[in-house]
C-alpha cells in the first residue's frame, strides 16, 4: 500500500458524531504514552498529523481522519478512515473522567459499523500489563475484531522485545483459544510499516467483497 494522502476530519465526544461510516475504518487505542501519535504519524508518513505530546492522557475525543492510499503500481485510489481513540490507563483521570472515557469508547467500539480491526498498542519494553490485558478481554466480550501492535521496538534489546511479546502471547493463550495478529514497531526506524500497511489494504480488499 502507498498512502497518497492523510488529512484530519473531525474529534467527536459520540459514536453518533463520527463521519458517516460509508468507509472502512481502522481504529488505534492504547495506553496513554505508549507511542500512538507517532505510530499514525509514521504510518501515514506525516509527521505532524496526529499531534504527539510528553503528557499522556491528551487525546480526549475519537479523531477521524480520512486516509487516500494505493493498493499498488497502477491501482485506483482508495479512502478509509483512520482513528486515533483516547489512551487508558492514565492514572490521573478522575473518576468521572474515566467513567466519560468508558462510556464513550464502549459506544464507538460496538455500534460504529464500519469498524474493520481495532489495533491494540502495547508497549514493546514491558512485561504483559494489567489493564491491557483488561481492555482486549473487553473487546473479546463485545466481539469487536482486533490485533496487537507491539511499539517502541527500537527503545529496548531485540531479545528483550522478543520475551516481551512471547509473554504476552503466553498470558493471552491462558484465556484465548487463539491469537491475534501481531506486529512489532518502530515508529523511529519505520519498523512494521509496510506490514501493517499491507493488512489493512487485505482489509480493505475483503471488505469490498
Amino acid at each position: 500500500m502507498e498512502i497518497k494522502s492523510a488529512r484530519y476530519l473531525i474529534s467527536s465526544a459520540l459514536v453518533t458524531q463520527c463521519p458517516k461510516p460509508y468507509k472502512p475504518e481502522y481504529a488505534f487505542i492504547g495506553r496513554s504514552n505508549v507511542g500512538k501519535s507517532s505510530l499514525i504519524n509514521m504510518l501515514t508518513g506525516q509527521r505532524a498529523l496526529a499531534k504527539t505530546s510528553a503528557t499522556p492522557g491528551k487525546t480526549q475525543l475519537i479523531n477521524h481522519f480520512e486516509v487516500e492510499s494505493t493498493a499498488g503500481a497502477k491501482t485506483p485510489k482508495e479512502k478509509w478512515f483512520l482513528v486515533d481513540l483516547p489512551g487508558y490507563g492514565y492514572a490521573k483521570r478522575s473518576q468521572s473522567d474515566r467513567r466519560r472515557w468508558e462510556q464513550m469508547i464502549e459506544g464507538y467500539l460496538r455500534k460504529r459499523e464500519n469498524l474493520v480491526q481495532v489495533f491494540v498498542l502495547i508497549d514493546a519494553r514491558h512485561e504483559p500489563q494489567k489493564n491491557d490485558l483488561e481492555f482486549i478481554s473487553q473487546l473479546g466480550k463485545w466481539e469487536v475484531p482486533f490485533s496487537i501492535v507491539f511499539t517502541k521496538a527500537d527503545k529496548e534489546k531485540p531479545a528483550v522485545v522478543e520475551r516481551n511479546v512471547k509473554a504476552f502471547g503466553a498470558k493471552l493463550l491462558e484465556t484465548w483459544q487463539f491469537l491475534p495478529r501481531f506486529f512489532v514497531t518502530s515508529s523511529e526506524k519505520n519498523t512494521g510499516r509496510d506490514e501493517l500497511l499491507q493488512f489493512i489494504a487485505d482489509s480493505n480488499s475483503n471488505a469490498k467483497s
